[in-house]
């Protein structure tokens, strides 16, 4: 196992324990890594995008949660098409933050 699941899988704990600040400082050390690993466009470097902006989200910290929702929804666009179901994915939770 890569050392970024285990940090990703110990940001998903803290965050169903309501650890948001703690779930917020692994997502974002597991987006580093697989930015660095996978690259930018990858799949699973996007699911850590979402995920972070999730956890962003659950903390009121509405502005940073929308950018990181929009640059997902952005590169998603860009490797997958706009009709993709990751994309429509993205775009759902981009609505979501938006209506928060």
């Amino acid at each position: 196992m890569r050392i970024y699941k285990s940090v990703e899988m110990l940001a998903l704990v803290l965050s169903c324990q309501g650890r948001y600040a703690d779930a917020e400082a692994m997502n974002r050390q597991t987006l580093e890594i697989k930015e660095e690993v996978l690259g930018k466009t990858h799949p699973d470097t996007l699911a850590t995008m979402s995920n972070l902006a999730g956890v962003l989200d659950r903390q009121g910290k509405y502005a940073d949660a929308e950018a990181m929702n929009r640059q997902t929804l952005e590169i998603r666009e860009e490797v997958l098409g706009k009709t993709h179901p990751d994309t429509l994915t993205a775009m759902s939770n981009l609505a979501l933050v938006l209506d928060s």
